[in-house]
């Protein structure tokens, strides 16, 4: 009760502002199968943070110009990679397994990477509390820090570059209007990346308290994939490779990812950098 009250008026609640799609190359436009929706939490860059001054302290700086190598090497990417849906891809059997297994709430999954952690660790409430405390005050606080951006550069995502090719860019391969991802596309902009940015603040907390090496097995909620885990050495790495997932899966660029790695660490940070007391 206490914290609905003290968030009674961070801005949740507010109606979304309607978005207008641009018509020029880079601008996002909404993509199958949403056509026709509109966009996903248009105004949650603008929620008053837990810990951090504004959704845009750690705004990431804009996304290179489509004209440049870097955004043809990593289009090129991801239209090798994240083909899916009938479209073909030069994944392998393993990646094409990342790609599935990261592709559910990537909150939910590092909630329970960390119950596991307190779980083995035999951990007491109080480090428990402290832990899920920092990690979910990072994620949300991420969340709206890459709504913020989204909504900021409004960026294209790779099945509408990839169908419609990157005129003044002869790096960019030709378009492929038929091209699918491996999964369909998160309604929503996509610079930077939601699993980079989340992934990268929960690693970055769960280093903090469990140290940067350690015996990591890691559970999916994806249909099919119940009897199925992954193990790391680190959160570092599994944070990665979830990030890497979304390059497999069609979803984002490495653009985009590096982004959100970049944006989650920041964010972390942050609130690490608190009094516990203060958060």
């Amino acid at each position: 009760t206490l914290v609905l009250a003290l968030r009674a008026q961070d801005g949740s609640s507010n109606t979304p502002p309607v978005f207008v799609a641009g018509s020029q190359p880079g601008n996002y436009q909404v993509t199958p199968p949403n056509v026709g929706k509109q966009p996903a939490f248009t105004g949650w860059g603008a929620v008053t943070p837990w810990v951090l001054q504004t959704g845009a302290q750690f705004r990431p700086d804009p996304p290179p110009a489509l004209s440049s190598t870097a955004w043809a090497a990593a289009i090129n990417e991801v239209h090798r990679l994240g083909g899916g849906q009938g479209s073909p891809s030069a994944r392998t059997a393993d990646q094409t397994q990342i790609g599935l297994f990261w592709a559910p709430p990537i909150w939910n999954t590092w909630n329970e990477i960390a119950d596991g952690q307190l779980v083995d660790r035999h951990s007491n409430l109080e480090t428990a509390s402290h832990v899920l405390a920092d990690l979910d005050l990072s994620a949300a606080d991420s969340v709206i820090a890459f709504y913020d951006a989204k909504y900021t550069y409004t960026f294209w995502r790779p099945i509408t570059a990839i169908r419609a090719g990157t005129p003044g860019n002869p790096a960019v391969d030709p378009a492929d209007p038929s091209w699918n991802p491996l999964t369909a596309t998160a309604l929503d902009p996509s610079y930077p990346g939601a699993h980079a940015t989340v992934s990268e603040a929960a690693a970055t907390v769960l280093s903090e308290f469990f140290g940067s090496h350690v015996d990591l097995t890691v559970h999916s909620d994806a249909a099919g994939f119940a009897n199925l885990t992954r193990g790391f050495a680190s959160f570092q790495a599994a944070a990665q490779e979830a990030s890497f997932s979304r390059i497999l899966a069609g979803q984002h660029t490495s653009i985009d990812e590096d982004a959100g790695t970049t944006l989650g660490r920041h964010v972390a940070q942050s609130v690490l950098g608190q009094p516990f007391g203060n958060r």
